[in-house]
């Protein structure tokens, strides 16, 4: 048999039946309606058993909540948007570590984006694409290579950065590098070393930079002798290949390294030419991770509060898009320490 046309046409326009919704999620899970939306905006009053439930309700019928309909609601999403560049350096999968846990502590989740490089067009590239999720709002940790001028970031969404750089467009936050690495010189001159030599990070890195510059005024202030730089890529095995040198080297008795993953490299090449951490040489490392207290000999290194710093770029980044705070001209440098162990000791005679 031949079907009309009419009756396709009345096929066609039939509507869609609807999907799962709040009350089909009550239903299965046991709870009230109101339960359901709690879990939904991952309220902290519902009991973690009772969240469990719902939320395999939710997933056993295939339920997303309206995040548009909460956002027409509660005046947000519950959603923040980061933008990160090499995770696997220590102070870039810290950091958003820290993020991640501050944002949950206020309710929010993240979604992240781990851009291939540093340059102007992928930051950008990478905030078009999160600036059409439903997002409240941006961090950046480290833009690197973009700048205030050539980064394009929509003037609606609220933003801060952890780079200094973009102090008076954006609010920021980030460590205290230069007076890290200043007391890191500090330290070793006041031992007695003559100068100290630099194992520095990445050319193309803010805060190697911020380091690379402090230990060199440091220096200079002092009225030290201010030695070549040897420049590794922040992994220990880069810092392996720059000990070779500096071992060879007499002269070489302080070395501050720009970050524990290259100290701890620099001390095993120490080792394998027969000199001895810190009889021959002392070493400083920066950043503070666990297992710079775990080396032999343990390491002095310049202690970052990466978690401190987590909870500033939250929290510079809520009071915009709660409070709707004006922010650009505030920058937060979050303190370092420096902790003094074993892999430091006063020169030979």
């Amino acid at each position: 048999m031949t079907e009309s046309r009419g009756s396709s046409e009345a096929r066609r326009r039939r509507p869609t039946p609807p999907g799962p919704s709040m009350t089909d999620v009550a239903a299965l899970a046991g709870v009230s309606a109101q339960t359901v939306s709690r879990v939904a905006r991952e309220e902290p009053t519902v009991r973690e058993a009772t969240a469990v439930r719902v939320r395999a309700a939710m997933e056993e019928l295939g339920y997303t909540p309206n995040r548009a309909a909460r956002a027409l609601r509660y005046g947000h999403y519950g959603t923040v948007g980061m933008i990160a560049h090499r995770l696997a350096r220590t102070g870039e999968s810290r950091t958003v570590e820290a993020v991640v846990e501050a944002a949950q502590a206020e309710g929010y989740t993240v979604t992240l984006v781990d851009i291939a490089s540093p340059a102007p067009h992928d930051v950008s590239a990478a905030v078009a694409r999160l600036s059409h999720q439903d997002i409240d709002g941006l961090i950046i940790i480290r833009a690197e290579s973009a700048t205030p001028d050539t980064l394009a970031l929509p003037s609606h969404l609220p933003v801060v950065v952890s780079d200094s750089r973009f102090v008076g467009h954006h609010p920021a936050v980030g460590a205290d590098q230069a007076g890290g690495a200043r007391a890191a010189v500090e330290h070793l001159l006041g031992l007695g070393h003559r100068t100290v030599h630099h194992l520095a990070g990445p050319a193309d890195s803010t805060p190697a930079r911020q380091r690379e510059e402090s230990w060199r005024s440091a220096l200079t202030a002092a009225g030290a002798t201010v030695p070549a730089v040897v420049r590794g890529d922040w992994t220990a095995a880069s810092g392996h290949d720059a000990g070779a040198a500096l071992a060879a080297d007499p002269e070489a008795t302080a070395v501050f390294a720009a970050n524990d993953e290259m100290a701890a490299g620099l001390v095993r090449a120490l080792h394998e030419a027969g000199r001895s951490v810190p009889a021959d040489v002392s070493v400083v490392g920066f950043d503070g991770i666990e297992l710079s207290a775990q080396l032999w000999p343990p390491l002095t290194t310049v202690e970052q509060d990466f978690g401190e710093i987590g909870r500033q770029l939250v929290d510079l980044l809520l009071r915009q898009v709660r409070d709707d705070e004006d922010l650009q001209d505030t920058h937060t440098v979050v303190p370092v320490r420096l902790v003094e162990r074993q892999s430091t000791a006063p020169p030979r005679p």
